[in-house]
């Protein structure tokens, strides 16, 4: 039985892009990067919508030598499972990565149930649900520092869970982590 995550950089003042779509203000240094591989490294599976598995595509073939910390990512989600959620989409042609038409929250659960370790689901949208239903067992946000005044939302209205925290970090650059886990 696995755990469900859900992971993201956002603006102080909870965006994760801006209103022209922007997520420029939240590349990572080396520091943050080399951070977020080890949490990955704990991923088994992730379950993202179409938005975000456009964004990670370039992962899939990355080219190798630019900066190490980047290599190692590369690594590590060419090695993890990947659900795509999306019904605007008729197939998906990268490695290890399936089509999920519809996702459900009782499909979700049966992924989760199914992973032996961290299940995260990647994308305020297709989070957006599971959050709502009390379903995710950790929140995991990186704060960058920036306001950006609008656009996506990192939390969906109508989300309740009780959280402790459970783990804080601060980086150069003055990007936080934050990470929560249901009590």
């Amino acid at each position: 039985m696995g755990t469900l995550r859900y992971a993201m950089s956002c603006s102080v003042d909870g965006y994760v892009a801006d209103a022209d779509g922007s997520f420029d203000w939240a590349e990572p240094t080396d520091e943050l990067h080399a951070f977020v591989n080890g949490l990955v490294r704990e991923v088994r599976t992730f379950v993202m919508g179409r938005r975000m598995f456009e964004t990670m595509r370039v992962w899939d073939a990355w080219p190798a030598g630019e900066r190490a910390v980047e290599d190692e990512f590369a690594d590590i989600w060419r090695e993890r499972d990947k659900v795509v959620c999306s019904d605007s989409l008729t197939g998906v042609d990268a490695p290890r990565t399936s089509l999920e038409p519809r996702l459900t929250n009782a499909r979700l659960a049966e992924i989760v149930a199914s992973t032996d370790g961290v299940v995260e689901v990647s994308g305020p949208t297709t989070a957006a649900d599971p959050l709502r239903a009390g379903m995710v067992d950790e929140v995991c946000l990186f704060v960058e520092p920036v306001l950006v005044g609008d656009g996506l939302r990192a939390l969906p209205d109508g989300a309740r869970i009780d959280l402790a925290l459970v783990g804080e970090r601060r980086f150069e650059g003055g990007t936080v982590f934050l990470r929560y886990a249901r009590r």
